[in-house]
């Protein structure tokens, strides 16, 4: 199996060689070590269009060659250092520039959506019971939702799974922390939330939410309990 696997690489380096060069054609699968090669090609390009999608393949192919002629443009620490600047300060800009216009194109195509300083996009289709806002972070919410994707794909259905999620204001994520706050119990609204409201940089592989992405969602605030009425009457669940 090593042998294989290592067989695998070696034939994967000569794909991307040749995938890579003036004269690209047709690379023929021969055996199982030319389709694992073309798989682990496959890999790669989906790693490099999760890191940015516009990067050129061109530029790729020639650090490919460079390198293996050892006629690298730069040392292995001059790249490690560009590389993590990129990812650590460029990138996170560019993308936080890109949402901000999306969002912004939102907000401006529909007049019924507002905005707030986190850049939280909304509107609200029912206000419900404003004596009944969550304001405090222990005050007790039950929340039903849908969450997507920008492009639609639905993550996340409360109504699908037939539940209702309790909890604490406070342990909600940011985006639907402030959006609950804007209704009240039985109110209802659209959402979109800004990757820093929601799973941020890390996002969640276990929910399908990849990194910096923004996400929407349907809320409804089925019932609240306030904290301070709980005070009042001695009955404190958090």
């Amino acid at each position: 199996m090593k042998k294989t696997i290592a067989a695998a690489l070696a034939v994967a380096v000569l794909l991307l060689t040749a995938a890579c060069s003036k004269n690209t054609g047709s690379v023929k699968l021969a055996d199982e070590a030319d389709s694992l090669a073309y798989i682990i090609g496959m890999n790669v390009g989906m790693n490099l269009q999760r890191m940015d999608s516009s990067i050129r393949v061109d530029a790729v192919c020639e650090g490919i060659r460079d390198y293996l002629g050892g006629n690298a443009r730069f040392t292995v620490e001059e790249a490690r250092t560009y590389y993590l600047r990129h990812i650590t300060y460029e990138r996170p800009e560019r993308i936080r520039a890109y949402e901000e216009q999306f969002l912004e194109d939102i907000r401006q195509s529909n007049r019924s959506y507002a905005r707030t300083k986190s850049g939280l996009t909304y509107t609200v289709e029912a206000v419900g019971d404003e004596t009944f806002t969550p304001a405090n972070a222990r005050d007790t919410v039950w929340v039903r939702y849908v969450m997507r994707t920008a492009d639609g794909k639905q993550l996340y259905s409360s109504y699908d799974r037939g539940d209702t999620v309790r909890a604490a204001l406070g342990d909600l994520l940011k985006g639907l922390q402030e959006s609950v706050r804007l209704i009240g119990k039985g109110g209802k609204m659209e959402a979109w939330v800004p990757a820093a409201s929601a799973y941020g940089a890390a996002g969640d592989s276990e929910l399908g939410v990849a990194p910096n992405a923004t996400l929407f969602f349907e809320i409804e605030l089925v019932d609240v309990d306030k904290y301070s009425a709980r005070r009042r009457s001695g009955s404190q669940l958090f």
